[in-house]
């Protein structure tokens, strides 16, 4: 048996899974795990169901990751999958400040007789108004998009311009519905990495323009949400406002944006999606994704290509991109 912890540290969830066997919840403290179901008899077969009681589940998983006598073991060998698997995914678009303003200027008309300093001092201008008055944008996913923050992500024969997008991933320890700003963060049970792929060439119709975004299309493909390592509690992360959310691509910095960029905060995201919509608990929101995605740096995702996305206190997740056919070949 690995040497176990020998002090109380910050904890956080995982999903795993060793060999062929069934997945299970873990209980991360350092490097070492602890596996929930014999921790927790009958109370902890699954991440899910640990959520969907989480006022009586955090503090047991406290009380367990301060115990250096429980039967820690290495996470070395296991398979670490994602840590939640969601009923509803919500995704924030166009959220992040400096982001918008790039595409606003980047798309802007050719005839457009402003210099590009004045261009982007009316989008700012803009960004402020809409951060102060406006509402935020949000759709919704599907959780099969989901995959593990190891795998390999399969780019679509169809995907002619796959892209990243980091995010920042709010998960959901209680049900909420009309809540307020103010006491939308009660409802958070922690915080998770997803790196929200698109692919650029199919987020409009061309077929029928005026219809607008077809984010089935473009986003929902198998494996298009990588998510992970870890749920870390809500608790272990001072203000998610203040994080920095970094993704290079093959060794190289493409996104290096703090959250503060945002101008929709997660306290805003929740209240505003619960006014629609009944988030449950394991649910997702995905904040949206700063600037330097793909498009801005003239840079699409191809086969062998390797993410690695990291956000302050959340880990790192790295995933190896494979084109279709070589995935099936």
């Amino acid at each position: 048996m690995a040497t176990p912890p020998q002090r109380q540290v910050p904890f956080a969830l995982v999903r795993l899974a060793a060999d062929a066997g069934a997945p299970f919840p873990g209980l991360v403290v350092g490097d070492h795990v602890l596996d929930l179901r014999a921790a927790l008899p009958g109370e902890a077969d699954t991440v899910a169901g640990l959520l969907e009681h989480w006022d009586a589940s955090l503090p047991r998983l406290r009380a367990l990751a301060g115990d250096p006598a429980q039967p820690w073991q290495a996470l070395d060998g296991l398979r670490v999958l994602a840590p939640v698997e969601p009923r509803q995914i919500f995704q924030s678009g166009a959220n992040y400040r400096q982001h918008v303003i790039d595409l606003e200027v980047a798309h802007r008309p050719k005839d457009d007789p402003r210099p590009v300093e004045q261009a982007r001092a009316e989008a700012a201008a803009l960004m402020d108004r809409r951060a102060a008055e406006d509402l935020p944008y949000v759709f919704v996913g599907l959780p099969s998009s989901v995959t593990g923050p190891y795998d390999d992500v399969v780019l679509p024969a169809w995907a002619e311009k796959p892209d990243w997008e980091l995010e920042l991933a709010v998960v959901i320890g209680r049900r909420a519905h009309r809540v307020s700003e103010a006491a939308a963060l009660d409802h958070v049970a922690g915080y998770t990495i997803a790196n929200d792929l698109t692919d650029r060439a199919t987020v409009f119709r061309r077929d029928m323009p005026a219809i607008g975004t077809d984010w089935l299309r473009s986003k929902n493909a198998p494996g298009f949400t990588p998510l992970g390592p870890w749920l870390v509690p809500a608790e272990f992360v001072d203000d998610p406002g203040k994080l920095q959310v970094t993704l290079k691509l093959n060794g190289d910095t493409m996104q290096d944006e703090s959250t503060a960029d945002m101008l929709f905060g997660v306290a805003r995201l929740i209240s505003y999606i619960s006014e629609s919509a009944e988030l449950l608990p394991g649910d997702l929101v995905l904040t949206g994704s700063p600037a330097g995605n793909g498009m801005h740096w003239g840079r699409l995702l191809r086969d062998g290509d390797v993410m690695e996305g990291t956000i302050t206190g959340l880990g790192t997740q790295r995933t190896r991109c494979v084109a279709e056919a070589a995935a099936t070949s």
